[in-house]
């Protein structure tokens, strides 16, 4: 009984991590299509933030090989939610995809044991501190805004982002 227990709780912390990770793939090629619109003073901020994505995706495989799974692989390119056409609308992006990838974050430290839960929950609060800093404001929850409605009515793709 005991063992089925810990085989249930594996697979949902393997899906959450997969999710995670497809959210991580879906930010990393966002920041690199942001980073090209920001002025110079907020392009270091975004190269410092695709950093921590691309570190964040490469623990992520590791995490989701440990727990036997196939790491989801990224895809080529990603639909973004809108147009990216200049630093206003690229730091708006780059809010959206930090809120998502919380989103993704607070499934996993719902599902994940100990370290891993730990290590979500930093990556949920780390995510959460940029999109404030890309944003100018914050959320009362972060990780749970991606249940909430878009802003202005637009339509946004979700958090692993829509192939194309």
């Amino acid at each position: 009984m005991r063992q089925k227990a810990r085989t249930g709780d594996t697979e949902g912390t393997l899906r959450a991590a997969q999710a995670a990770l497809a959210a991580e793939h879906a930010a990393v090629y966002g920041y690199g299509v942001l980073g090209g619109r920001l002025e110079d003073s907020r392009r270091s901020d975004a190269t410092a933030a695709g950093d921590a994505h691309r570190a964040r995706r490469d623990a992520l495989t590791r995490t989701v090989r440990d727990l036997g799974g196939t790491p989801v692989a990224a895809h080529a390119a990603y639909t973004l939610p809108f147009a990216v056409r200049d630093p206003a609308t690229a730091m708006r992006l780059a809010a959206v995809l930090e809120d998502r990838v919380a989103g993704v974050y607070s499934d996993l430290v719902r599902a994940a044991p100990g370290p891993a839960r730990q290590d979500a929950a930093a990556a949920l609060r780390e995510a959460a501190v940029r999109a404030v800093r890309w944003r100018g404001t914050g959320v009362a929850f972060p990780g749970l805004t991606e249940k909430a409605a878009p802003p202005d009515g637009t339509a946004e793709a979700g958090a692993t982002g829509v192939t194309h």
